[in-house]
């Protein structure tokens, strides 16, 4: 089951206002809404492997639906600021548009308080509900001249901001992987976007609704998250009727790095699925590595055989390979990700293989 890359299907919805928002499907199964936390973009978080992976991890057994928030990725931006009343809103436009009844719901970071204030208005309506990163108030999440540099620092210089925000986030990322999410804050969104929607992420408090969310509720929470405090995490835990505190360690924010096998055992248990049979992050071997540096280059198949000394038929075999391990629809895609993720040079690669003969 796990080797069977899995598709994104994208469409559009709007809000009262007619801003178009961006959601996609993947997978297949009960439905599974995915409520994100601030910055989203749907396709360049489906062309970085380890969070592709980790979406594909819960995509299977499941239909996961993520959206692209007013103002990010590929939705459109509103003139409203962000607040958690647009969060909310965006929230019942997607599931409305997906024809969604009941559902689980996962919120991440930012969208765990979005996830558990929607669960409360909503309690004929949500199954399960799982909450990984969250916090009940933004003021406790950093001490108040932190949080005003961050936002300056942002206003001022948003190339600069970002690299701060992944050290934050991501401490335990690998370059290619820090550096590819860099960027992807950048795509992100505007530098004004962000920072009004970081401001937000302060200003959130839910203490009040807390008590109203009747669903089955499982609040994951990293022991040296460097971005939300694990104890917003036991307290979200301890203010939910009935929600157990799964604790796990890491210093990472963000689910896609650090333990990711550990976090996804534990939300696919939860949510009765079973657990997976090969890591959520996928790799390459050497030889695939080798192969898709050459790719990168623009070589055919004829010309990575003889650089790698294999048949041709093993180097078309190895490619296809790649192609659906990493999930990808052509070589270009494979060249993209291996220059996105710094790779190491075709050249390198072909010495390797030199010296392996």
């Amino acid at each position: 089951m796990h080797t069977v890359a899995v598709d994104q299907r994208i469409a559009t919805t709007k809000l009262r206002d007619g801003t178009r928002i961006a959601f996609a499907l993947a997978g297949a199964g009960p439905l599974l809404v995915y409520a994100p936390g601030w910055l989203t973009h749907l396709e360049r978080s489906w062309s970085m492997p380890p969070e592709r992976g980790f979406y594909e991890s819960l995509a299977r057994g499941r239909t996961l639906l993520r959206y692209d928030k007013p103002g990010c990725g590929l939705s459109a931006a509103s003139d409203r600021e962000p607040s958690m009343a647009l969060e909310l809103e965006t929230l019942d436009a997607v599931v409305a548009a997906a024809g969604a009844t009941r559902f689980d719901l996962l919120g991440v970071s930012l969208g765990a308080p979005v996830a558990a204030q929607w669960a409360a208005a909503h309690p004929d309506r949500v199954d399960r509900l799982v909450l990984y990163g969250g916090w009940v108030r933004g003021r406790d999440v950093a001490a108040s001249d932190v949080q005003q540099h961050v936002l300056g620092l942002i206003s001022r210089h948003w190339g600069l901001g970002s690299d701060v925000l992944a050290d934050i986030f991501a401490p335990d990322a690998d370059a290619a992987t820090r550096a590819a999410f860099i960027e992807y804050q950048r795509a992100a969104a505007s530098a004004d976007t962000v920072r009004t929607m970081l401001a937000l992420s302060y200003r959130v408090d839910i203490g009040d609704v807390l008590a109203q969310i009747t669903a089955p509720t499982l609040v994951v929470h990293r022991n040296r998250d460097r971005a939300a405090p694990l104890a917003q995490g036991r307290e979200l835990a301890a203010r939910i009727p009935g929600a157990e505190l799964a604790v796990l360690p890491g210093r990472a924010h963000l689910p896609f790095i650090g333990d990711v096998d550990a976090l996804v055992r534990v939300i696919r248990r939860y949510l009765g699925l079973p657990a997976l049979r090969r890591p959520v992050v996928p790799t390459l071997t050497t030889r695939q590595r080798e192969v898709a540096a050459l790719v990168s280059e623009g070589l055919p198949n004829r010309e990575i055989a003889a650089r790698l000394h294999i048949t041709e038929r093993s180097a078309e075999s190895h490619v296809e390979r790649i192609r659906i391990r990493m999930g990808f629809r052509s070589r270009a895609q494979i060249a993209a990700w291996f220059v996105a993720n710094g790779g190491a040079s075709a050249e390198s690669a072909s010495d390797t293989a030199g010296r392996r003969k």
